[in-house]
Order: structure tokens, then C-alpha cells, then sequence
């Protein structure tokens, strides 16, 4: 998978705490962002398959939207360039 180039315009104190944030994992400031756009991408991923899982067997109890949240982290993985995770 090759990456592509992107310009982007932030903050300038959002652009400070993020170099901060990518300087103390001791990464780069494109990788922290990637890491974090995708971990946007699991959240709306997720939200979704919990609205419909909703929708087929009713409301999710706060109980249940945890446990499911912790076996989705602990067995899935998001698949770049394909609809949904895995």
C-alpha cells in the first residue's frame, strides 16, 4: 500500500500539541495523524455497526455497548481501501 501525499491546514495551537503528542511516541507528525484519523474511522465504523445491531435486537444497555466495544478491540482490525472493518 503506497501513501499519498496530503496538505492539510490546522490550528497553530493544534499543530504545537500535536507535534508535541507525535515528538513524545517518538513518531512522526504523519504518522501520529494517520494513527489518529484511523482510530476516527474505527469510532464511526464502530457506531455504526452498534446503530444497527440496535436496530435488530432493540436498545444496547451501557453494559452491553462496552462489552461489545471491548471484543471488537480485542478481534478486529481496520482494513484500509476496503468498505468496513475486519
Amino acid at each position: 500500500m503506497g501513501a499519498e501525499k496530503l496538505s492539510i491546514s490546522l490550528d497553530a495551537d493544534l499543530i504545537s500539541q500535536v507535534r508535541a503528542a507525535a515528538n513524545q511516541q517518538g513518531i512522526s507528525v504523519s504518522t501520529w495523524l494517520a494513527e489518529a484519523a484511523e482510530a476516527h474511522v474505527r469510532q464511526r465504523l464502530l457506531r455504526e455497526a452498534l446503530d444497527v445491531l440496535a436496530a435488530e435486537v432493540g436498545e444496547l444497555s451501557h453494559d452491553d455497548v462496552d462489552r461489545l466495544i471491548t471484543q471488537s478491540r480485542s478481534n478486529s482490525r481496520l482494513i484500509v481501501g476496503k468498505q468496513g472493518a475486519v
